[in-house]
């Protein structure tokens, strides 16, 4: 399954660096992480048992970037099931 354009737009935005933010999307629970400038870099999405935690699908982001900063790939890994 890959990641459709609405979820890509909500993924390609800043956050708080260094946190797990909570969204919810449509009939998703996501969850995902972010790195030290606030880019999403791991994605859990599905939806939350009783205990809080989101079992669905696991992504990772492959964000690489040249020495004055400029983005050389962006993409997103399907790492299978979360559960």
């Amino acid at each position: 399954m890959s990641l459709g354009t609405p979820i890509l737009k909500i993924l390609n935005k800043r956050y708080e660096p260094s946190s797990f933010v909570e969204k919810k999307f449509l009939r998703y629970d996501l969850g995902f992480k972010t790195d030290e400038e606030g880019n999403p870099i791991v994605l859990y999405m599905g939806t939350k048992d009783v205990s809080g935690r989101i079992r669905g699908r696991r992504y990772a982001r492959r964000l690489l970037k040249d020495a004055s900063g400029n983005v050389i790939k962006d993409h997103w890994d399907d790492k299978g099931v979360v559960s």
